[in-house]
């Protein structure tokens, strides 16, 4: 009996050890991909988005965020 518990949590334990590696890589490469981005638009995004409210900067550092997370997601599974 203490075979088969020891197994599944050794399963567990590299499981949740595998999962927290590729969700971290996908937090960097997000991050990157944000930071590209940012050095491609003429301002900077995070300046244009909180000082000066600008909508449109937003909506699209947004849509940018959700379809690299997408990509990356799909990219690690």
């Amino acid at each position: 009996m203490d075979t088969k518990l020891g197994g599944f949590m050794d399963n567990l334990l590299a499981n949740a050890s595998v999962s927290v590696i590729f969700s971290l890589l996908g937090f960097a490469l997000l991050f990157i991909g944000y930071k590209v981005l940012d050095m491609l638009t003429p301002t900077k995004l995070s300046e244009s988005i909180f000082a000066q409210g600008n909508m449109a900067a937003a909506i699209m550092a947004g849509s940018f965020i959700i379809g690299l997370a997408l990509i990356i997601a799909q990219a690690v599974s």
